[in-house]
């Protein structure tokens, strides 16, 4: 690997390293027709990658129904994907040999995921406990993504420059607060295309990754 090896590598959960979306979906739909609705095609992609609130507020809306209280809806989701996470949650391709890699030259790692603490220590189950140094969970920060602070949060607990990690990423919302942050970001759509943008690197599967190609990610600091 190149020496220009990162300082940390920091991971997205749902669409990036487990193929969660789709349990999502199951979830979302269930609800809306709870609600007497069907959740639009625009909004389930408004939602990918975005807080627990700003999701129900995005499904609310387009159902119609913009009186509906965030925090039952919430409690709604979080008790039927928690069903399903015990059940139905597989790797995204590629991500367990990435990780696995990573581990294994001994570089740092977060999970930094807008899910809550209740999900994720279900997904650690599959992800692995020991897979991570650091885990920074959607209801544990302030501002979730969009907002740069989940991967800064993360590089402050790992004690390591922002600048030199690697994000990697599968929605527009988690590549804005990677960016934000200040990583170098790899981008591997999942449920939804991502348009082009400076400085952000994609990558149709992470079957394509590798320990030299996150190195090559890293702005190049003058001497």
């Amino acid at each position: 690997m190149s020496s220009n090896r990162p300082a940390a590598v920091l991971f997205d959960m749902d669409g990036t390293l487990v193929d969660s979306e789709r349990l999502w979906d199951v979830a979302l739909a269930e609800l809306a027709r709870h609600y007497g609705g069907d959740l639009s095609a625009d909004a389930r992609r408004a939602i990918v990658g975005t807080g627990m609130a700003d999701s129900m507020r995005i499904l609310h809306d387009d159902l119609g129904q913009p009186h509906r209280d965030p925090q039952t809806s919430a409690e709604w989701i979080n008790a039927r994907i928690l069903e399903l996470f015990r059940t139905g949650l597989q790797w995204r391709p590629g991500a367990l040999a990435l990780l696995g890699a990573v581990r294994q030259a001994r570089i740092p790692t977060a999970l930094v995921t807008s899910s809550g603490r209740a999900l994720v220590e279900i997904a650690l189950d599959t992800l692995g406990r020991d897979s991570f140094d650091v885990v920074v969970c959607g209801d544990e920060v302030d501002s979730t993504k969009p907002h740069p602070e989940p991967y800064l949060t993360a590089a402050r607990l790992l004690g390591v420059p922002i600048d030199r990690c690697v994000a990697i990423e599968d929605s527009a919302t988690g590549v804005a607060s990677a960016v934000a942050a200040g990583a170098a970001v790899l981008a591997v759509p999942a449920e939804v295309p991502l348009a082009p943008a400076d400085g952000v690197h994609q990558l149709e599967s992470l079957l394509l990754a590798d320990l030299d190609l996150l190195a090559g990610l890293l702005r190049r600091t003058p001497a």
